[in-house]
């Protein structure tokens, strides 16, 4: 039997070895636990994205608000170079463009500011696997712990039956909010508006 050559032996070895990634490998389990449990001191997240892919769309905008007994308290809110071209389709839906970002800080630069933010407080987030993915898509750059996560989509959807959707938008014109839609510190506002009047309803 012809005994294989040194290049057959390292291809062999390189196909034993390699990860086996596919592109139909399971999702990560998600490290957060979702709750429903009403919570008066809280951080409110959101994110404005090149897309919708947590890893290889990266973050443009961070929004993230503290409420202690419901009272805003703090707030963090920047706008981030994603170090990839910006669509003009996520330009028309956000207002941000790439010349906005041009000298904007890198998320490797303020990845960690966020987590001290947030700090241990539970996470309000409107369709929160959306944002949740993102914060955990930072893992690379800095730990990110297991957060309680209260998701007003799964909230509005128990206590507001009034509306055809439950779509931040609706629930804010609804609420008659004002609310600068798909800017990250707008939409963290009306979040935290909709999880209040939620959360005295129920």
């Amino acid at each position: 039997m012809e005994r294989p050559s040194p290049r057959e032996i390292l291809d062999q070895k390189m196909r034993e070895t390699r990860p086996k990634w596919t592109r139909n490998a399971p999702a990560k389990p998600r490290k957060y636990k979702s709750s429903m449990k009403r919570v008066d001191d809280y951080v409110v997240l959101d994110f404005e994205t090149t897309g919708l892919r947590a890893g290889s769309d990266k973050i443009i905008q961070i929004g993230a608000v503290k409420y202690i007994n419901h009272m805003h308290k703090d707030t963090m809110y920047l706008t981030i170079n994603p170090e990839q071209h910006i669509s003009s389709t996520i330009t028309r839906i956000t207002g941000i463009t790439n010349a906005d970002v041009r000298d904007a800080p890198v998320i490797e630069e303020v990845a960690h500011e966020l987590i001290q933010f947030i700090g241990g407080m539970p996470i309000i987030a409107h369709n929160a696997p959306f944002d949740m993915g993102f914060l955990y898509a930072l893992e690379e750059i800095t730990p990110i712990p297991e957060y309680t996560v209260i998701d007003t989509v799964k909230l509005a959807r128990k206590v507001i039956p009034e509306t055809p959707n439950h779509k931040l938008t609706t629930l804010s014109a609804f609420l008659e909010l004002e609310h600068n839609a798909h800017d990250a510190l707008g939409d963290c506002l009306a979040t935290a508006a909709i999880y209040q009047f939620c959360i005295d309803r129920l």
